[in-house]
């Protein structure tokens, strides 16, 4: 008889490191009583998760990837809303061939849960190693919705990379955030070596993780909510540009050493 392994909540590594890398929307596989009820085709779903974002999580000593879907829990809604019901829950998508029965969302909520309690277990060695730690909270976003052949969306308000802070106590955290962007920013990226786009809440300031993060962890949490554009990638056939996936990487692992110096500034 043939094994099936099971689908992973989540994988990842801990090591000592002030810094913790978050993929919460990186997975795309479904549990089968879900897989089973969902409308949304595997390609549309991939659309919407973020690509890119676990081999970024690489980079960086202690990380956290999810495995399943948020087209089965969203991971960066409030836990009252991270089941989608509803095509406005979801792009105007509609997520499932019938009324989603509720032991199916209460199956969910527990893998909400769990992954909560892991990360909320990684932040809290953290705090106790460190005094104080940051979340890189890594997510993708695209910037072609008006199909393949359409332009891409105004760079105008579309940054490279959008850092949200909306939730945070700006002010204290203000020598992590600006030495982040400041660090990114520099950062020459292939084919012609342009630096990238850095800017702070233009389209996106953060949603659920963040928010608990700082609700958890209120002095000694810093998360930055990183919104990367797609620009290394075709958003509608899903497949990643390899060099420039690489180098978004690289580019993010370099400011490592610039957030672990900016952590030791007191707070403001």
């Amino acid at each position: 008889m043939q094994t099936v392994e099971p689908i992973a909540l989540w994988w990842g590594e801990e090591a000592a490191c002030p810094v913790v890398a978050v993929a919460i929307h990186a997975g795309h596989a479904l549990r089968d009583e879900v897989a089973d009820l969902t409308s949304v085709p595997a390609a549309r779903r991939f659309r919407e998760e973020d690509p890119g974002t676990a081999e970024w999580s690489m980079c960086f000593p202690t990380r956290l990837v999810a495995g399943r879907s948020r087209f089965e829990v969203d991971l960066n809604r409030p836990r009252d809303t991270a089941v989608y019901l509803r095509p406005d829950d979801c792009w105007d998508i509609e997520p499932w061939h019938c009324a989603l029965p509720a032991g199916v969302t209460e199956r969910s909520l527990a893998v909400y849960d769990a992954f909560y309690s892991v990360l909320a277990g990684i932040l809290d060695r953290a705090e106790e190693m460190f005094g104080r730690f940051v979340v890189l909270d890594l997510h993708s976003y695209n910037h072609r919705r008006g199909g393949p052949e359409a332009p891409p969306a105004d760079p105008a308000g579309h940054p490279d990379v959008n850092v949200g802070t909306g939730s945070m106590d700006r002010d204290r955290w203000a020598p992590v955030v600006e030495r982040f962007m400041a660090d990114l920013g520099s950062i020459k990226m292939p084919p012609g070596d342009g630096s990238l786009d850095v800017r702070e809440n233009v389209v996106f300031r953060g949603r659920e993780l963040a928010r608990w993060v700082h609700d958890r962890y209120p002095e000694t949490g810093c998360a930055l909510a990183i919104e990367v554009k797609k620009f290394f990638m075709d958003e509608h056939t899903g497949r990643l540009d390899e060099e420039l996936t690489g180098a978004m990487g690289d580019a993010l692992a370099a400011t490592l050493p610039g957030i672990v110096d900016a952590l030791g500034s007191p707070p403001r």
